[in-house]
């Protein structure tokens, strides 16, 4: 073999491998590629293993898109004990390019990530997204506001480090202008710093600045059972995609019309994952998502004489001086502070599980010692 015929070999390699990646971008840019995360995978693709993104995850199993459109792939290799870091729906994988079945190596480094406490009230929590530009909290107009419900969704959303957006649906149903303001200026005192939109998907208003606002990156559609998360995607994606289910009269709420993690392009730029509904949304670990809810309470406590003023009856607290002057609402700071101490108690218990774990693996490395030295000892004898 001549050498220049042994030196195209790499050229034509690195060629191949460059056309690839160059293909991949191009038919994974709608679901959210883009250099940033091709450079994070460029270690991968000189492995000869695939990128894409997963659209939703069962069983063990997920769908991922890829350049060569959908691969049912296994998720063996990226099942570990830590449930927060298991493949989820909107995980960027990296896969084997053929085989059968085919498996997910891994995934790359998330840039968000939306986490929720188990049901269960265990020390676990459970991711239900990620890498999530927007989180829209999506609230019927149909039943009474519940402005603490609000209030919790936005401190995962916050903690999650993705922008919450708070999309008020049915409007509709609440045809006086002045009682639809009087709704929409108690969700923007409850989220500050928040775009809170009213949306009808039987009209159509609102979705046009939804669409607008979602139209770049990727979101996750959140609420309880009979929101309207799955009206609203339909919306969005401009066909009835979602299956769509009627709510109960006497309460609102709906079944789960939606039963996994969906993520779907929308037709006019962007991504969205569609969620079941949450019937628990418990805090994990979401001291700062808590604060950033409640800014304006952290903003008074500043005027506080004691560091660690409580709030309750301290001397020169700036927190209870606004409320007693109207600044500040009591439900608010209950809420505020009914929010912090659940937070801390799922802390203490992550903790203390944390610890008990480590204790375990002590022991056990502890017992496996003792018998490879009783094992050696009986050897020798």
């Amino acid at each position: 073999m001549s050498l220049s015929a042994f030196s195209a070999s790499p050229s034509s390699s690195s060629a191949s491998s460059a056309s690839s990646a160059s293909s991949a971008s191009s038919a994974l840019a709608p679901f959210g590629w883009d250099e940033a995360w091709a450079a994070e995978f460029a270690p991968y693709a000189d492995q000869g293993l695939l990128p894409g993104r997963v659209v939703r995850v069962d069983r063990g199993q997920c769908d991922v898109m890829t350049a060569d459109g959908i691969v049912r792939a296994d998720t063996a290799f990226v099942t570990p004990h830590d449930p927060l870091r298991v493949i989820c729906t909107g995980d960027w994988a990296v896969l084997e390019a053929h085989g059968k079945p085919r498996y997910v190596k891994t995934y790359l480094p998330r840039r968000t990530a939306f986490v929720r406490s188990t049901s269960s009230q265990r020390s676990e929590g459970q991711i239900l997204a990620a890498n999530v530009d927007h989180a829209i909290i999506a609230v019927s107009l149909a039943v009474e506001l519940d402005l603490g419900r609000i209030e919790r969704f936005l401190a995962l959303a916050w903690e999650s480090g993705a922008q919450p957006l708070v999309v008020l649906t049915k409007a509709d149903l609440v045809p006086d202008p002045v009682t639809l303001g009087h709704l929409v200026e108690d969700v923007e005192t409850t989220a500050p710093g928040v775009q809170v939109l009213t949306v009808s998907s039987m009209t159509g208003e609102g979705t046009d600045v939804l669409a607008a606002v979602v139209g770049g990156g990727t979101s996750v559609l959140l609420g309880i059972s009979g929101a309207g998360k799955s009206t609203l995607a339909n919306a969005l994606l401009g066909e009835d995609v979602m299956e769509v289910q009627s709510t109960r009269d006497v309460d609102g709420k709906g079944r789960h019309t939606t039963t996994t993690r969906n993520l779907l392009a929308l037709p006019g730029g962007g991504v969205l994952i569609d969620t079941p509904g949450l019937r628990g949304v418990g805090l994990f670990d979401a001291e700062a998502g808590v604060g950033q809810v409640f800014s304006e309470i952290e903003e008074y406590a500043e005027r506080c004489r004691f560091h660690d003023c409580a709030h309750e009856a301290e001397p020169g607290c700036g927190v209870r001086a606004a409320v007693d002057s109207g600044e500040l609402a009591e439900r608010r700071l209950e809420s505020y502070r009914k929010l912090l101490r659940e937070n801390q108690r799922i802390v203490a218990k992550t903790d203390a599980r944390l610890r008990a774990e480590i204790r375990r693996d002590w022991r056990l490395r502890s017992a496996e010692g003792r018998a490879n030295y009783s094992a050696k000892r009986t050897g020798r004898a």
